[in-house]
């Protein structure tokens, strides 16, 4: 990695500067192909497409393709009358007269008579035949090697597959069968039924290769109104439940409510200030730390309060970090420069003590499999570590710093560090491959995302940019508000399929923004001090939390109104100062 070219960043407190299923997931090629084809191709429009009549206040929606697809829905509802009597009034037939043919034939295995009727369909692009004509023979040899008909089968691969020179690799497989048919277990009494239901599947996989003026897909109309469904839901700055149904007869809109605003319980059990915190994978945990030299593992009840179910006492150091395991049942801890500590969930002891002799360790996080851990240490190395505390494998030279993050890919190949300044690695420990990201400015802290695919980066300039990992490295989100120069303050990824962003500040508030457009929604006032780390429950998208420098922990949750709960004030908030 060479040399260092910046100082560590000091600590916290200061700045830091034939099976048809088969033979139809082995054409995806052809599909692909198909659709680059059609996109350019040309078919002969049905006679009644020649009016360019138009309905809607936009303009761009042609009354012949919306009657076209309102049909086809009907017939994919069943409603086949109604589908005929559409197509009568309107004078509008979803398909031409040769489509209609070529799907009867199709349905009843004519299948040279259906080859001819491709041609006359209304395709201009040969290549889209020829993948169409390779689809209907394939299926029809599957049909011919069902029925033990293998010379048959091997004719209509030499003869008519063969010649068509598509998907060679595709037709090698094919021949394979021939020495080695494969066995498919079709019921005497149903085959009959089988066949045409598989016929049924060959024909929308037809759909899929033809250009859509020829045939249209199956169920195209409840495609387009998914597809708007999801575009209101995405341009929703407040989605974040469930259980709201969204209904086709209003537009989708939530509104602020949705997301956790309210304080709700404050936790003050800790007697300095809280570094940090983190829910428990399954939503029944918090964990926090401080630099108290203590660990708090908080339960998460029923209701939604949060009670002190262990004090974790054994650090000689203040705390800086947490990881729960995979399976929520033990928890390692990290002093500032000291030992990594792992806890059991359910008794509060003290399992075992990972530490490097002569060194400090300054992350730690866990291994998917949840049978080794990896920890950053002072010497800017990275060690993984068994549950035993055997040192299985240790990478040397410029891998991290002493920030206190270090991210584990759900994988378990992918190992991040920030291992300069404003360098952060992404390294491939089993193929000792890596990548890095290079920021303008220096980080303070990250946070990867729950499908491993994002890195939310916080920078000393008062940004959060959210890098997408996943294959190429690439910058796709800034977001901006917060303040923070002298403190290591966190952010986190959350909220129903983590839709938003959520920030800790130096001016005591928490910060939530949109994940996909950037706009920063709301600011949480309480806390009156810095904000140095918010998690989001996973379990919960309606439960924040947030440390302070205040010596406080909040919970956030809807707005609610009238609380009765012993304990409570008349604002609805819960103070909770020890056990309870």
């Amino acid at each position: 990695m060479g040399g260092v070219e910046h100082e560590d960043p000091p600590l916290k407190r200061v700045k830091v500067s034939y099976e048809e299923s088969d033979s139809f997931s082995s054409n995806a090629s052809i599909r692909e192909l198909a659709r680059c084809l059609s996109n350019n191709s040309m078919a002969r429009p049905l006679e009644s497409q020649g009016d360019d009549e138009v309905v809607g206040v936009k303009g761009v929606v042609k009354k012949v393709e919306l009657v076209r697809i309102i049909a086809e829905a009907l017939y994919s509802l069943g409603y086949e009358k109604t589908g005929a009597h559409l197509e009568e009034e309107s004078g509008i037939p979803l398909h031409s007269a040769a489509v209609n043919l070529f799907v009867k034939q199709i349905i009843e295995g004519e299948w040279n008579e259906s080859l001819a009727t491709l041609h006359n369909i209304g395709l201009m692009d040969e290549n889209i035949v020829k993948l169409a004509s390779f689809v209907i023979l394939e299926h029809k040899f599957f049909e011919l090697l069902d029925g033990e008909k293998i010379m048959d089968a091997l004719k209509t691969l030499r003869t008519e597959i063969a010649p068509l020179c598509v998907h060679i690799s595709r037709l090698h497989e094919l021949s394979s069968l021939i020495v080695s048919p494969s066995q498919t277990a079709l019921d005497g009494t149903s085959a009959q039924r089988l066949r045409i239901r598989s016929r049924k599947k060959l024909l929308e996989e037809l759909k899929t290769l033809l250009p859509s003026t020829v045939m249209i897909q199956e169920k195209r109309l409840v495609l387009l109104v998914e597809q708007a469904l999801d575009l209101q839901r995405d341009a929703c700055r407040f989605h974040n439940s469930l259980v709201d149904e969204m209904s086709l007869l209003t537009d989708h809109q939530c509104g602020r409510d949705h997301i956790p605003s309210q304080t709700l319980q404050i936790l003050q059990e800790h007697s300095n200030e809280v570094w940090f915190l983190q829910f428990s994978h399954n939503g029944e945990y918090l964990a926090s730390s401080s630099s108290d030299c203590l660990v708090i593992i908080w339960e998460v009840k029923l209701d939604g309060r949060i009670s002190l179910k262990h004090r974790l006492s054994g650090h000689q150091k203040p705390v800086s970090y947490i990881s729960w395991s995979p399976d929520d049942h033990q928890l390692l801890t990290c002093g500032v420069e000291e030992a990594v500590r792992c806890w059991d969930t359910a008794s509060g002891e003290c399992l075992n003590v990972y530490e490097k002799s002569g060194l400090g360790l300054t992350s730690c996080a866990w291994a998917p499999d949840g049978r080794r851990i990896f920890c950053g240490v002072t010497d800017k190395s990275v060690c993984m570590w068994d549950l035993e505390g055997k040192d299985v494998k240790c990478w040397k030279g410029q891998k991290t710093i002493r920030i206190s993050d270090l991210g584990i890919s759900s994988d378990g190949k992918q190992l991040i560090t920030v291992c300069k300044e404003n360098i952060i690695s992404l390294f491939e420990w089993e193929s000792n491959s890596e990548k890095f990201i290079e920021e303008d400015h220096t980080i303070i802290s990250f946070a990867l995302s729950n499908d491993s695919k994002f890195l939310l980066v916080s920078l000393s300039n008062q940004e959060l940019h959210l890098w997408n990992i996943d294959g190429t490295v690439m910058l796709v989100a800034k977001y901006k508000g917060h303040k923070h120069s002298r403190l290591v303050v966190r952010s986190c990824f959350g909220g129903l399929e983590q839709a938003f962003i959520a920030s800790g500040s130096e001016d005591s508030q928490v910060y939530i923004w949109h994940r996909v457009s950037g706009e920063l929604i709301l600011t949480l006032p309480g806390h009156s001090a810095a904000v140095n780390c918010v998690s989001w429950n996973p379990a919960n998208p309606h439960m924040l939390a947030s440390a302070s420098d205040d010596r406080t922990i909040r919970l956030w949750g809807l707005n609610q109104v009238n609380m009765t709960q012993n304990g409570e004030h008349s604002n609805g908030v819960c103070y909770c100062k020890g056990a309870t």
